[in-house]
């Protein structure tokens, strides 16, 4: 027989913990699922979009007989569920999350589920999007999508390879890397571009003349501003518990301003065309897929 969960609990059942659930029920291998959260308009929305069979809470009735359950919330709220949920876990009960960030993650494992470091696999599904919510949810999300798996020391074979196959029963295909090497990676290709957009963003929306500039705008600044319709909470959560990691980018970037800002200074269109040609065949290249 092949591989198959009993029962699975989503906890924050939006497009991230939503479309687990979906491609696991339309891959075959989910049993029932349950989805917790803090919003009852939204458990109601994913009842009635089929993302989950019924909901249920961070207790025993819910948690102790489950096969694996999905942290899908902000990483800013993943403590207090942890400490929540900590009584109720099944010795068996596998569990993973969905973070941008894996080191705030390992460390309130660590602290609030000291006796499932076992069974608490970390995980960092590349599968975002600027719309949020159970209704953005979709059972392809994941498909050809990368998924990062940060394993703890005191991860039992068992566990590790339960939540590696429910993520290729996605459609996803599963790395591995350290939490602290994840973090420093991510900083610099997503946590920063985030930010940067964000900051551009809000910078026209704060001018008097804001109307103007938006008027304008066209495709250049639509695909650099794309993701600055995230998730703020979530973006806020991920800015700060990865912050040593985003300030060390933001400083590089800014030397990278820098270099710039001196060549327009001095009008040496040399130094920018060297930057531009550099950058775009670097992204030439990975757009391409011969960086992947």
């Amino acid at each position: 027989m092949g591989f198959r969960l009993g029962k699975i609990v989503i906890v924050g059942v939006g497009l991230i913990g939503g479309s687990f659930a979906l491609a696991l029920k339309k891959a075959g291998v989910a049993g029932e699922v349950v989805g917790v959260g803090r919003s009852q308009a939204t458990l109601d929305e994913a009842l009635r979009l089929g993302l989950i069979d019924r909901v249920g809470a961070c207790d025993a009735a819910t948690l102790k007989d489950a096969d694996l359950v999905l942290l899908a919330t902000p990483v800013g709220q993943m403590p207090a569920l942890m400490q929540a949920m900590a009584p109720h876990l099944g010795p068996q009960t596998a569990v993973t999350d969905g973070g941008s960030t894996k080191g705030d993650v390992v460390a309130a494992v660590r602290q609030y589920l000291p006796k499932h470091l076992s069974h608490f696999v970390p995980a960092h599904p590349i599968a975002g999007a600027e719309n949020s919510g159970a209704a953005a949810a979709k059972a392809d999300l994941y498909v050809e999508r990368k998924v990062v798996l940060t394993p703890l020391p005191e991860n039992v074979p068992e566990a590790v390879e339960r939540v590696r196959a429910a993520w290729a029963a996605c459609g996803a295909t599963v790395h591995e890397m350290a939490p602290a090497r994840h973090d420093r990676v991510f900083a610099a290709v997503s946590h920063l571009p985030h930010l940067l957009s964000f900051a551009l963003v809000h910078d026209l929306a704060r001018r008097e003349n804001r109307e103007e500039f938006f008027r304008f705008a066209a495709s250049g600044f639509r695909d650099f501003t794309r993701i600055a319709a995230s998730h703020p909470e979530m973006w806020r959560d991920i800015c700060i518990a990865n912050k040593a990691a985003l300030l060390g980018e933001l400083e590089q970037y800014q030397r990278q301003l820098d270099e710039l800002r001196q060549a327009l200074i001095q009008g040496d269109a040399a130094a920018l065309e060297a930057v531009f040609d550099e950058a775009r065949t670097v992204r030439r290249a990975w757009a391409e897929g011969k960086l992947s």
